[in-house]
């Protein structure tokens, strides 16, 4: 541990105790579907990005996926890396202008390892994941929730 921080402080942030988010399978053994978010939060298109930055922090999540009313599949998806990029034009653009239509899916019975492969692959923080059987969204998973499994996971 760094010299600056006193070990008092370990496990601990601005006084809080952090909590603790995975209790599932050790990362080896765990799947997709452990870590990840089920269900997706999804703007159509023409969405501002003011909107979809408000709707990122009322959700608490870094990502939403672009899609259209009525359409089986999503289309694109923008992340808070994304927003960060163009800061000063959140008013006057949309999602659909921004969003990444390279979509990275996985199934959300895939391992844990394969995840992180794809994310390594293609510089990525976030995967939709799918249901196996008909590849429709199901949730979504992030680096950080790989991070939990790898800090948390039981043996």
């Amino acid at each position: 541990m760094p010299p600056s921080v006193p070990s008092h402080a370990v496990g601990t942030q601005y006084g809080c105790a952090m909590e603790r988010s995975y209790f599932g399978p050790a990362f080896a053994d765990a799947q997709v579907h452990h870590v990840m978010r089920v269900g997706v939060v999804t703007c159509r298109p023409q969405t501002k990005l003011s909107d979809v930055a408000r709707m990122m922090v009322g959700y608490d999540v870094h990502s939403i996926v672009v899609a259209e009313v009525g359409e089986a599949s999503p289309w694109g998806i923008v992340t808070s890396l994304d927003l960060a990029r163009v800061p000063d034009k959140l008013d006057s653009m949309t999602a659909g202008d921004i969003a990444n239509t390279d979509l990275v899916t996985i199934k959300s019975n895939e391992p844990l390892e394969k995840a992180a492969k794809l994310m390594a692959e293609h510089g990525i923080s976030h995967l939709i994941a799918v249901q196996p059987d008909m590849d429709r969204p199901a949730g979504m998973i992030s680096a950080r929730d790989l991070a939990a499994a790898v800090a948390y996971g039981r043996s």
